[in-house]
């Protein structure tokens, strides 16, 4: 009887022990959920953070393909506006301004811009009539 008696007091000491180890961590589970949760957040603001600068570059690549076509048709003299103006009128019904226009010949170059979260985001493109075929 002595010897289960003892085996008993060693595993009340070993339990005690146990309980005095998980004392010491109780709030452990909730600092791990919250940083958990914390990294979660900060990626998905992230994501719509990147996301959104790539959707806004997009949508600014098809205004300055638009402003553009737009001068190269006055400039070809499909309307009376003034090549330059023509794709100003473009990028401001698109929500965006001409950062630079240049008329070379039939060609058009325009650039244009527009800011997202405080960033200037620009986009070029080029418009005009098809090269000649080499012969």
């Amino acid at each position: 009887m002595r010897v289960h008696q003892t085996r008993i007091e060693e595993a009340r000491h070993v339990y005690d022990e146990a309980r005095h180890v998980h004392d010491e961590e109780r709030g452990a589970g909730s600092i791990l959920v919250i940083a958990t949760v914390a990294a979660i957040v900060a990626v998905a603001v992230l994501l719509v953070t990147v996301c959104g600068a790539f959707l806004a570059t997009r949508s600014l690549a098809g205004t300055a393909d638009a402003s553009a076509l737009a001068a190269a048709d006055a400039r070809a003299g499909f309307s009376s506006t003034p090549p330059c103006e023509s794709a100003a009128a473009v990028a401001a019904a698109n929500g965006a301004r001409v950062a630079a226009c240049e008329v070379d010949g039939t060609v058009v170059t325009v650039a244009v811009a527009t800011s997202y979260m405080g960033l200037i985001v620009v986009q070029m493109a080029t418009a005009g009539p098809p090269p000649a075929a080499a012969d």
